[in-house]
């Protein structure tokens, strides 16, 4: 073997060979002709928006690489957003998030998914009866609109059924809001938390969250979906998530905006922590300060600042319990 070492001189024998192609660009295109819209629903890749009150099909395009685009984002749109049939626009951006309601599949799966955007209200729509109440599921939604900055109601449906305080009384001490319905009553105290604002409404199947979005949108033809007499459970009748406008004064502007979700079977949390659940109860938050370093402010935790504001006489033992369940219920997903 020879004993010859390359020098300084010699790269060109262990360069890799450059590739004969046009140096990429950093630059993009900055797109000052788009225009903004609202994403109103998805469906296989493609997307209906809004813009200025004209629905537009549209596509995302290819810079975006694989980020999502989901019901409630703002997108800034170029191409024909004429809305006439045949006509497709892009979507090239999407506008900073207010907030975002997000699930993980499963408890143990890392891959957190957005499902929906810029929502300011969660209404956990839950039946008193046929199918009877899931407490896990309301509070594992509950969890999940703390988390992402969203203010809750409770919407209790067929109270003709069943009287809702003995559900109530285990949320009142968290001081979430709630209104009751029932079938044929009316819905003006319903549409009072929903003037103005953008709600989410999740629930699982048969809790009659279709029929309160008929009677709330005339025209959303939303398919009511019936409770099996057997099993108590209802056949999945809403299969993508549907910004719809709630109807509003006279001079045409919407009252507000209401998304409806598919029947949901599962809300991971995975991705909650337990600092950032706390932080939605001040009082209770304040309590922690001086917790050991990695408290999740459970019920098994020691030394745990809750705790010691129990024994002082300072917390409200039910707050505790009822914040302590919703912290449990992140790692709950059996219902």
């Amino acid at each position: 073997m020879s004993g010859h070492r390359y020098s300084d001189h010699d790269v060109e024998h262990y360069d890799r060979p450059r590739r004969r192609t046009r140096p990429r660009t950093k630059e993009r295109p900055s797109y000052d002709d788009a225009v903004e819209g609202v994403v109103v629903t998805v469906d296989r890749g493609r997307f209906t928006l809004l813009v200025g009150g004209t629905t537009v099909l549209a596509v995302k395009a290819r810079p975006l690489g694989r980020k999502g685009v989901v019901v409630g984002d703002r997108v800034r749109v170029v191409g024909d957003s004429s809305g006439d049939d045949g006509t497709l626009a892009r979507i090239v951006g999407v506008v900073p998030r207010t907030t975002t309601l997000r699930r993980t599949a499963d408890d143990d799966d890392p891959v957190e998914r957005v499902i929906v955007s810029n929502a300011e209200q969660l209404v956990v729509v839950t039946a008193l009866a046929d199918p009877d109440p899931q407490p896990r599921l309301i509070d594992r939604a509950l969890v999940a609109a703390y988390d992402s900055g969203m203010k809750p109601l409770l919407c209790l449906t067929k109270a003709d059924l069943r009287d809702p305080e003995s559900l109530l009384s285990t949320y009142r001490s968290l001081g979430v809001p709630w209104v009751v319905t029932q079938r044929g009553g009316d819905l003006v105290e319903v549409r009072e938390h929903l003037l103005g604002r953008t709600s989410v409404l999740v629930g699982s199947s048969g809790v009659g969250k279709s029929t309160l979005v008929n009677a709330l949108v005339p025209d959303a033809f939303r398919e009511v979906g019936i409770v099996n007499a057997v099993t108590g459970r209802g056949r999945h009748t809403s299969t993508s998530a549907y910004m719809l406008a709630l109807p509003g004064e006279d001079d045409g502007a919407p009252g507000g905006w209401i998304i409806d979700t598919p029947g949901i079977r599962s809300f991971g949390l995975a991705h909650v922590r337990p600092e950032d659940l706390i932080g939605a109860f001040p009082d209770l938050d304040e309590m922690t300060e001086d917790c050991p370093r990695g408290c999740t402010h459970g019920e098994d935790e020691p030394e745990c600042g809750l705790d010691d504001a129990l024994a002082a006489g300072t917390a409200d033992p039910e707050r505790v319990s009822s914040f302590r369940r919703l912290l449990a219920a992140r790692s709950v997903s059996d219902y």
